[in-house]
């Protein structure tokens, strides 16, 4: 009980404190962008749908604001320290993890702990009212635990109608109609929104380890070993983006906005 009074404080404090502060300029800087969308400049293309769709070009990234950010300041160190962070500790304990351990068993660790945070996406799925998202959630939980050993196989991925997109608390007050807020850049953790980072709370407290696991050191040696086992999957993805871009952090911000939104819609 005390650490869930403890969570739902903390996300009170943390709300409380972001709106008083600076709610009023996002407020003002989202006013701005409607402006502008509904007054484009001369000689700019009419047709940019085909732009804000391409994820992966950003020859002009000023143009793929699509939230409010006006913590920009502070959320670019932020960019600069997880960058930091990624490439000298994150990045090559990945990269010694990935040459010693199997392929073979970095899946199943990934499977394992996807499938103990079942609770996050199932009663997400019901707080949305997406019956057949949850019903499928269950069954692919079901046939994971038992046939799969407790989720170290992913049985349900063979089950095309199984197959799931992740739900969380973000998206859940997305649904009930709570706007974005502004866009935050959190420091280990990385892009995320008001909305968002007010939703990683509900997640936390819906996540069965955050109930087993009493020791906070233990506890945050396994969340550290399951990320350093997920960047083992996807080396070189963050470096794509950095090169690719002019300017890294808008594209990160915009492809994350954009990704969410996409998740949401589904």
């Amino acid at each position: 009980m005390k650490r869930f009074l403890s969570a739902l404080t903390m996300m009170l404090v943390v709300l409380t404190v972001c709106l008083l502060t600076v709610a009023p300029e996002a407020a003002a800087e989202a006013n701005l962008l409607l402006s502008a969308q509904e007054q484009p400049d001369e000689g700019t293309d009419n047709d940019k749908s085909d732009e804000v769709d391409d994820y992966d070009e950003y020859d002009d990234d000023d143009e793929f604001v699509t939230v409010a950010d006006p913590l920009e300041p502070f959320n670019r160190e932020m960019f600069i320290f997880n960058d930091v962070l990624y490439f000298l500790v994150l990045k090559p304990t990945a990269q010694g993890y990935k040459a010693v351990m199997p392929w073979e068993i970095r899946t199943s660790i990934k499977n394992f702990f996807r499938n103990i945070r079942f609770p996050v996406r199932f009663i997400n799925s019901l707080l949305q009212s997406r019956w057949a998202k949850a019903g499928d959630e269950f069954a692919q939980f079901f046939l994971n635990t038992t046939v799969g050993f407790l989720g170290i196989a992913d049985v349900g991925s063979h089950y095309p109608s199984l197959q799931t997109s992740p739900e969380d608390t973000g998206q859940t007050f997305a649904v009930w109609g709570a706007g974005e807020g502004f866009y935050l850049t959190l420091p280990f953790l990385g892009p995320s929104t008001l909305r968002d980072g007010v939703g990683l709370v509900g997640d936390t407290l819906m996540d069965p380890l955050f109930w087993l696991i009493d020791d906070r050191y233990v506890a945050v040696g396994v969340r550290a070993g399951e990320v350093v086992n997920a960047t083992s999957f996807r080396i070189g993805d963050y470096e794509a983006i950095k090169e690719a871009s002019l300017d890294p952090y808008v594209a990160i911000r915009n492809g994350f906005i954009q990704n969410r939104n996409k998740l949401i819609a589904e």
